[in-house]
């Protein structure tokens, strides 16, 4: 949590839609942004820096999530899924988005390094 901003991100490696073959493994995400402060802020920008294990380094940036910059009101939740594409079966996410609150003063909240890989897992039990 940053700043009473809560973000939880669960990936899935999308089998159906990768090419090994082309090095093209497709990651789905979803995104779970919780304003668990006192005010109301809107999401207006968010960058990412995807990194596979190739070394290859992406960094994106853009107003809002998904075409949306979406009002958080105490209390509230805003979900939404996205993906990307990796060169290799493995690698990571990390980054931060930008709100504003009523006043015009902006807050970044960090989004936590979350794990993307295609190899299965394997149950101990």
């Amino acid at each position: 949590m940053t700043d009473g901003i809560r973000i939880t991100v669960r990936p899935q490696f999308v089998e159906a839609r990768s090419r090994p073959e082309l090095h093209e493994y497709v990651f789905l995400y979803r995104v779970r942004i919780e304003n668990a402060g006192a005010g109301t802020l809107q999401l207006i920008r968010r960058r990412w820096h995807i990194h596979d294990a190739t070394g290859e380094d992406q960094h994106v940036e853009g107003d809002g999530v998904v075409g949306r910059q979406p009002m958080l009101h105490p209390g509230t939740v805003h979900e939404y899924k996205s993906y990307c594409v990796l060169r290799a079966p493995t690698g990571w996410m990390e980054g931060e988005y930008v709100l504003v609150d009523k006043g015009g003063v902006e807050r970044t909240a960090q989004i936590p390094r979350f794990d993307l890989s295609a190899e299965p897992t394997t149950d101990p039990h």
